[in-house]
């Protein structure tokens, strides 16, 4: 297993993954119907930088075929602000002149957006790696704490996240759905850095 950085020839496999994490949100945040064109411009915004979405924000898990297995997207919350921005612009571009994202991120935390792992390589701990990840990212940025939300009906998942040490601060709404908001402290030098 290896985990790098994402790459401008991921940008079909990091979509499909991004797809698979946040389901229906990827619908309002492209603003298209069809799973091929949200797939489409996931692609798009994964291959531009400066948003949410974007190449720079994945990092990849690469299983043993050297195929990618996973992914997991992150940026710091007090970025989520300029990275929500490119994404309503090219909704308002497309006509959806009511495009609104919800405040997802805390200020203060590094925020995982999405995380996913096709179902074939599901079982074998690579989320957990990705989270692992991002953990590590995040004390080397200077973040103290780690956030992310999960759908308040995915109890699977919410029972892994507690068991990675993440906790429930509170519930928020998401595409009009309620979720689990949970965060894990963590040890953070001083300083940080808005690279990844």
């Amino acid at each position: 297993m290896l985990i790098r950085s994402a790459g401008p020839g991921d940008a079909e496999a990091a979509s499909r993954l991004v797809l698979l994490a946040i389901e229906d949100i990827a619908y309002r945040l492209t603003g298209e119907r069809t799973e091929a064109a949200v797939l489409a411009k996931l692609a798009e915004y994964y291959l531009q930088p400066g948003n949410r979405f974007s190449a720079e924000r994945h990092a990849l898990l690469v299983a043993e075929e050297g195929e990618p297995a996973g992914t997991i997207l992150c940026y710091g919350g007090d970025q989520a602000d300029a990275l929500y921005a490119p994404v309503t612009l090219a909704l308002r571009a497309a006509g959806r002149e009511d495009a609104v994202q919800d405040r997802e991120a805390d200020e203060d935390e590094y925020y995982i957006d999405a995380v996913a792992v096709f179902p074939s390589h599901q079982g074998r701990g690579f989320a957990k790696a990705l989270i692992r990840h991002a953990e590590l990212e995040a004390v080397a940025r200077g973040y103290a704490a780690i956030g992310l939300n999960v759908d308040i009906e995915k109890d699977g998942a919410r029972a892994l996240y507690a068991r990675l040490g993440f906790a429930e601060d509170k519930r928020i709404s998401i595409n009009g759905h309620p979720y689990r908001h949970m965060r894990k402290a963590l040890s953070s030098p001083a300083g940080r850095s808005d690279e990844f």
